[in-house]
């Protein structure tokens, strides 16, 4: 079985990413991975800033800027965000569950970078996909009164209820942020039960590990 998945972009050569699977070790992983205490919400803060603290730091996405820097989510069934400067200069880690994402997590991240948007490459990783991902009418009526644009990312099912795409919803966020070099996506947590953790599916899963390091 695959211990991890590498993404298919055109990262510069001092860019090292994955998302381990559920076969993986820490052996998998690189050394001093530090993460930050995910909250579901949209607050970014350097890597430095976790090295630096005595205890949790509270924060959904890391950014790092130096040779070395590694930043790292966790997550079963969110989706991913994994980001770099096309020049390598820059690179970032977010956790995106749907309340990030519609808190702004996506955005904040973009903002908190240096490069211009239009100079970033973004990966998405596994995550729970629209067929297995059902929400309620106030998920959707929050989404789409941030942005109409919303609705396309939402099916109803024969419960009353809507099936969400994630994905889309994020691909739609960086869009308006100006990214256009947007990558992977296509993996479900939820129905590949022999690659990915599941918390849905399984409900005291374990984490995947999704992370990026500057070389």
């Amino acid at each position: 079985m695959t211990l991890l998945i590498t993404p298919d972009w055109p990262a510069p050569p001092n860019v090292l990413a994955g998302t381990t699977t559920r076969a993986a070790t820490d052996r998998v992983l690189p050394r001093g991975l530090l993460y930050p205490n995910q909250m579901h919400g949209a607050t970014v803060v350097p890597v430095a800033r976790l090295r630096e603290s005595d205890g949790p730091v509270d924060a959904d996405a890391v950014t790092g800027r130096s040779p070395g820097d590694r930043c790292a989510v966790r997550t079963a069934d969110c989706l991913p965000i994994l980001f770099c400067a096309r020049d390598g200069s820059e690179i970032a880690a977010a956790h995106g569950g749907w309340r990030g994402v519609l808190a702004g997590v996506v955005e904040n991240t973009v903002a908190a970078l240096d490069a211009n948007a239009a100079n970033l490459l973004v990966w998405l990783g596994p995550a729970i996909s629209r067929s297995a991902f059902e929400v309620g009418e106030e998920v959707r009526e929050a989404f789409v009164a941030a942005d109409s644009r919303a609705t396309a990312c939402f099916e109803p099912n024969a419960r009353g209820r809507w099936q969400a795409d994630l994905c889309l919803l994020a691909r739609q966020r960086l869009h308006m942020c100006g990214i256009s070099t947007v990558y992977g996506g296509h993996w479900c947590t939820y129905r590949d039960a022999e690659t990915f953790w599941s918390y849905r599916r399984d409900a005291a899963a374990a984490r995947m590990v999704s992370f990026i390091r500057l070389r």
